[in-house]
């Protein structure tokens, strides 16, 4: 059977691109995209920069029509701003629109943002209300397990906030207090999806970096679909991998070096494309070091490309990789 959200048909086990700060812009998501990703969300964009029109958040509303399904993610305090925001957002045009409960950094959740919410459920709901009001677009939540292991709450969380209209929850298998670290516990998601009362798209989010794991994770906690986040970050080939074993219960090769390179090249035309060519080459330089990721001695090359100026200066690089890599590895 067909997942669906709203009137969005997501296929059978949908493979979802989580939305990460400075990581997520659609640069990444084209690549992402090409590479099998079924549906994909914006870097989180503040409700309260949306409303005073801040040049950052306004260029985070940028979508492409190659990217739908796409959702804009939003995230605030303040349960009438948020509403502002939603109706701010859905005129860019999105497939739906998502509320981070999640995100646990201090600037965002120290604020009354993000997971700061799954301290106060009645405000999170009311917030959730204001937001499926303020829109004709499907609304969905991303959260995690609770604020600490003391407070697991995410089981009542789900009942409720299906109770006030969204269409589908994303759960990361971790509490705010742990962050990123440890392990992601997705016992709890699995709970929530066997509820009768739960009748939405449940997604499990966290620790999945290999296709074995997907397929296991998949038998074993019965979810829905999957969102997959760092493990993405400059190997977008993990959804079609993903999917090869999920189909084939085999492993696709590795992407050769070639096929690195060319989508590396991919990422930053498109950053230029998008940024300005000056922004652009500055905000790829967080990338090179994962896409090579493994290769031996790249270093020499990692600083070389950080500290290239232009875009030439880079292709240069890259070919001096290819040549190296292609004869060491071939």
């Amino acid at each position: 059977m067909s997942v669906q959200i709203g009137n969005i048909d997501l296929g059978e086990f949908p493979l979802l691109l989580a939305p990460m700060e400075d990581v997520s812009d659609p640069p990444f998501r084209y690549v992402c995209k090409q590479n099998g990703a079924d549906m994909m969300y914006t870097e989180f964009i503040s409700s309260e920069g949306l409303i005073r029109d801040a040049a950052k958040s306004r260029q985070k509303l940028d979508i492409f029509e190659y990217e739908r399904p796409i959702g804009i993610q939003i995230f605030g305090s303040d349960i009438e701003h948020m509403r502002e925001a939603t109706e701010i957002a859905s005129q860019a045009g999105p497939d739906l629109m998502d509320i981070n409960y999640g995100c646990p950094v201090k600037q965002v959740a120290c604020r009354g943002a993000g997971a700061s919410l799954l301290q106060d459920i009645d405000k999170m709901v009311a917030m959730t209300k204001a937001v499926v009001e303020a829109t004709h677009l499907p609304v969905t939540v991303k959260t995690r397990l609770g604020w600490d292991d003391n407070t697991k709450n995410v089981y009542e969380v789900a009942e409720r906030l299906q109770d006030v209209g969204i269409k589908a929850l994303t759960i990361h298998g971790r509490t705010r207090a742990q962050m990123y670290k440890g392990v992601a516990d997705w016992s709890l998601i699995r709970d929530i999806k066997k509820n009768p009362r739960i009748k939405i798209p449940i997604f499990g989010n966290g620790d999945i970096d290999s296709p074995e794991k997907a397929a296991d994770w998949r038998l074993e906690y019965g979810v829905d679909g999957m969102m997959i986040g760092r493990a993405a970050i400059g190997y977008p080939w993990i959804f079609r991998e993903v999917k090869h074993f999920f189909a084939t219960a085999e492993h696709l090769d590795k992407p050769t070096v070639a096929e690195r390179i060319d989508v590396c090249k991919t990422h930053l035309i498109k950053s230029m494309e998008w940024k300005g060519p000056k922004t652009g080459i500055f905000e790829m330089r967080r990338h090179y070091s994962n896409y090579f990721k493994g290769l031996p001695d790249f270093k020499e090359y990692r600083m070389k490309l950080v500290v290239a100026s232009s875009v030439e200066e880079i292709m240069d690089v890259l070919e001096q990789v290819d040549k190296k890599y292609s004869l060491e590895m071939a």
